[in-house]
């Protein structure tokens, strides 16, 4: 059965819009571990908009599943993940301006960079995946840079305007699953994963790891973070 990562960044985006202490993030990692997470997921980005450094820290140390790292390929980033030393690292594209990441990073056409950030944080021990789109090239170059795991980006699918490009998007995202098996990398998925479309791609097999936050935070507001990570849990379960 695939396991669930959650994110917790935007528990983080709802205490930095009034720059108190609440909501606290490393609370909701230690709630959403108990409702039955197999993990938790934070975006150190390099605007520090919602995870702060002091978060990783607590989150690192209190952390009772494992703890995965989303971060830009930065000398800056690189430096921290080797310090704090989470149990993985995925490597995503940032932009400044973007509201949150709006696609996987181009290994292709960074791949000397991709490359070295990949190679550096494995020789400090870290397990390292990339955050790309289920394109075959795309795995291709990941498995060419050494990466440990890939995240592919599911977020095409979940916008899908129509039941035909929803099946195309699906179609595409197994195939890009069995490409990696066969290459013998590991593979997690995510972005605009939500209660309606989640058991569609958790049925595909193959997957490890979902990482979800938006949807999961959004829900808690209603019903409770509990209530919401064991309702996802389930979907995956059930799939």
């Amino acid at each position: 059965m695939a396991r669930l990562g959650v994110n917790i960044d935007h528990v983080a985006t709802i205490r930095q819009a009034r720059g108190g202490n609440e909501p606290d993030p490393v609370a909701a990692a230690a709630i959403a571990e108990l409702a039955g997470a197999d993990g938790i997921t934070i975006h150190l980005r390099e605007d520090r908009r919602h995870i702060q450094d002091r978060d990783l820290r607590l989150i690192r140390e209190t952390v009772k599943t494992r703890l995965n790292l989303e971060m830009a390929a930065t000398e800056e980033m690189i430096g921290i993940a080797l310090s704090v030393k989470p149990d993985m690292c995925t490597l995503v594209p940032e932009k400044r301006q973007e509201l949150t990441t709006e696609g996987g990073l181009d290994v292709r056409v960074n791949l000397q960079q991709v490359t070295s950030a990949v190679e550096r944080l494995q020789d400090g021990g870290l397990i390292v995946s990339l955050f790309i789109d289920p394109d075959p090239d795309q795995v291709k170059a990941a498995n060419k840079v050494g990466a440990d795991y890939v995240e592919f980006h599911t977020g095409t699918f979940a916008d899908a305007p129509d039941w035909k490009r929803e099946e195309e998007e699906l179609l595409r995202i197994g195939n890009a699953v069995k490409l990696a098996a066969k290459l013998g990398i590991g593979v997690n998925a995510g972005h605009g994963l939500n209660y309606a479309n989640i058991k569609k791609v958790a049925a595909l097999g193959g997957i490890e790891e979902f990482n979800i936050g938006h949807s999961i935070i959004s829900r808690a507001v209603l019903v409770g973070l509990d209530r919401a990570v064991r309702d996802m849990v389930d979907l995956i379960k059930y799939a």
